[in-house]
């Protein structure tokens, strides 16, 4: 399962489907396809990892179907090299679609990685109930579009995304006040792995 360690740069998609981030990251994936080049569960992908070896981790609507999100952001911490990012595209609490897949097992919400790095991106502060962070969260971007068979809608909910997005207070505006008047489709999330001097 290891055999992918001789990678340089070691960058990691995770639950990559057939639509792996490109040909320089390693596609991990519980089932087989044409983008998976390691057929297995992530967490333990990971796990098989020796520490501060990752330079970078790519997640693209996965996030959602983990069993255990802090285990597996705990050993996403251990295995980047400090400096590498996490990128982690996950639905909104308010995306439509989100409720029709039963192997969704989490909502997110402009906050929820907050509650696992050093946050000093958005206003409002939450607690790491007792977790030393060792990621910083760097950018957080609220994504609005529709399903590809309604590209009139996606341009219009695409220019409302920029308004929302101007900066964190428009953010926190719409999460607090607007999501289920007009839905979000995804959170665009960029962590990244502190170096020591940082924590």
């Amino acid at each position: 399962m290891t055999d992918f360690l001789g990678r340089e740069p070691l960058k990691l998609d995770l639950g990559c489907g057939s639509t792996k981030r490109g040909p320089d990251y390693v596609g991990v994936d519980l089932l087989a396809g044409e983008g998976v080049d390691v057929v297995g569960d992530a967490l333990e992908v990971l796990r098989s990892l020796p520490d501060d070896r990752v330079a970078e981790i790519y997640t693209s609507h996965f996030l959602e179907h983990v069993e255990d999100l802090t285990a597996l952001l705990l050993e996403v911490e251990r295995v980047l090299v400090p400096g590498g990012p996490l990128v982690a595209h996950v639905p909104h609490f308010s995306n439509p679609y989100f409720f029709s897949d039963p192997t969704h097992r989490r909502t997110f919400g402009l906050y929820t990685f907050s509650y696992y790095a050093d946050d000093q991106t958005l206003r409002r502060r939450v607690p790491n109930y007792g977790h030393e962070t060792r990621l910083r969260l760097e950018r957080v971007e609220l994504v609005f579009r529709s399903a590809s068979e309604f590209r009139r809608r996606g341009r219009m909910k695409a220019l409302a995304g920029r308004l929302v997005n101007r900066n964190s207070w428009t953010q926190e505006f719409y999460e607090e006040n607007l999501p289920w008047i007009f839905p979000c489709y995804e959170i665009r999330t960029t962590l990244r792995k502190r170096h020591d001097a940082e924590r």
